[in-house]
């Protein structure tokens, strides 16, 4: 892989941190909801945010 420029290396930093808020966020949402089917929709979607920011990392090795 080629090696990234400052300005990618930044934009990757700030992808990376909004998954993870997201991730955050969704699990919290998860972890509040009361009907089953919001609980698996927030659910899916905060692992959907952590595989996402995974995946933004591996760029980075």
């Amino acid at each position: 892989m080629a090696n990234l420029t400052q300005i990618e290396l930044q934009n990757l930093r700030h992808l990376i941190g909004s998954h993870e808020t997201a991730y955050q966020k969704l699990s919290t949402y998860a972890q509040n909801a009361v009907d089953p089917q919001i609980k698996d929709f927030f659910e899916r979607s905060a692992q959907s945010a952590q595989n996402t920011k995974q995946k933004l990392i591996s760029f980075l090795n």
